[in-house]
């Protein structure tokens, strides 16, 4: 099969992620159709997460590229770029404040950046409830894909923007994640001012980070005044189940961890003891350094799906930009092959300089000053 030019392309995007969603924003500005598929029901289907940074060599040339960079700084919050570190004490021993009009990685929660992004997309971009199944056809195409809901579709390009487990990734690759020892778990606080005002004075307008060598927290500000805290530890990936437990055991986790933390001081431990609702176990995952393959004409992947790194700001800055220059790429591109082979030409050995800066760097979260 002959690659077909990009604007005669049938290109289907999976996942409606922050670089599924802005790769289909940019290709529309360049008057190029596209599709993109999102196994949840509908943008409200399930919580989107804690904040996230966009930085200004990254996540923001990205969202300029898609006329919404003037959007995103107006419902960004500059003062999330604060920075503490504590002691297991409490002390503050070290404190970034951003200074007035800094704008190098403002906050934005996720649900709110993912809110930005669909409202700048043609009606009826995204289909709902259309997780997929697996792709199937030839690899010079077209291809078939099998949704869960028993649908198909043909695509000359599959970009599998899916995440950690993504259904894409195995039509180019039999790389799968693996466990980096290191798990976070994560407690959530509402109402913070009027209800936990010694966690926010702790944690402050950004982020908090603490740690003693074998255990730590990363508490950060989202908006709407919430806190979300992260118990950083170094055990099994199965270490609840391990224990005859569930996530949603939350006295007994609760127990075991105020045995861990034990040292820490009572202020401190009030982000294990005080969190509204149960905890969120996860495990910190990371797929091989570097992850490649082959070229293929008809699929590609960006972001979490191309390489998974751990949640330390890093991520989903290198899947906007992904996303741009794959959007990019074909606007610009004789062919959809040529397209995906200079995106890929520059994304991977790019993923892969990063992902080495971050090998290990859960483990950081764990180190004491």
């Amino acid at each position: 099969m002959t690659s077909p030019h990009p604007r005669h392309a049938r290109i289907h995007v999976i996942g409606a992620g922050p670089g599924g969603l802005i790769c289909a924003r940019i290709l529309q500005r360049h008057g190029i159709p596209v599709t993109v598929h999102e196994r949840d029901a509908g943008p409200g289907a399930r919580d989107q997460g804690g904040t996230l940074d966009l930085h200004a060599d990254n996540g923001q040339v990205a969202l300029r590229e898609a006329g919404l960079l003037d959007e995103f700084l107006a419902q960004a919050r500059p003062e999330g770029q604060e920075m503490r570190r504590l002691d297991p004490a409490g002390a503050l021993t070290f404190h970034h404040l951003p200074a007035p009009g800094e704008l190098f990685k403002p906050e934005i929660d996720r649900g709110r950046l993912r809110e930005l992004l669909l409202g700048s997309l043609r009606p009826g971009t995204v289909r709902w409830g259309q997780g997929l199944d697996r792709v199937g056809g030839p690899a010079r195409g077209p291809r078939l894909l099998h949704f869960t809901d028993g649908t198909t579709a043909e695509a000359d390009l599959v970009i599998g923007a899916d995440g950690a487990f993504s259904r894409v990734r195995p039509a180019v690759s039999a790389a799968a994640p693996v466990y980096t020892g290191v798990s976070f778990l994560e407690a959530w606080f509402t109402d913070v001012e009027a209800r936990h005002p010694g966690i926010a004075d702790l944690v402050g307008q950004g982020g908090a980070h603490a740690a003693d060598g074998e255990r730590g927290l990363f508490a950060q500000r989202n908006g709407g005044d919430h806190i979300r805290v992260h118990l950083v530890q170094r055990v099994p990936a199965d270490w609840i189940t391990a224990s005859g437990l569930t996530a949603d055991d939350t006295d007994a986790l609760r127990d075991r961890l105020l045995k861990s933390y034990a040292h820490w001081s009572p202020r401190m431990r009030r982000m294990i003891t005080d969190n509204d609702g149960p905890y969120v176990d996860r495990p910190i995952l990371a797929l091989p350094v570097p992850h490649t393959w082959e070229p293929s004409p008809t699929v590609t992947l960006l972001g979490d799906a191309a390489h998974l790194m751990p949640p330390l700001g890093v991520g989903v800055n290198l899947a906007l930009l992904d996303a741009s220059d794959l959007a990019l790429a074909l606007a610009g591109a004789a062919t959809v092959d040529d397209a995906v082979r200079a995106y890929e030409a520059a994304m991977l050995p790019r993923s892969a300089r990063n992902a080495r800066a971050l090998e290990g760097a859960a483990e950081h979260l764990l180190a004491a000053d």
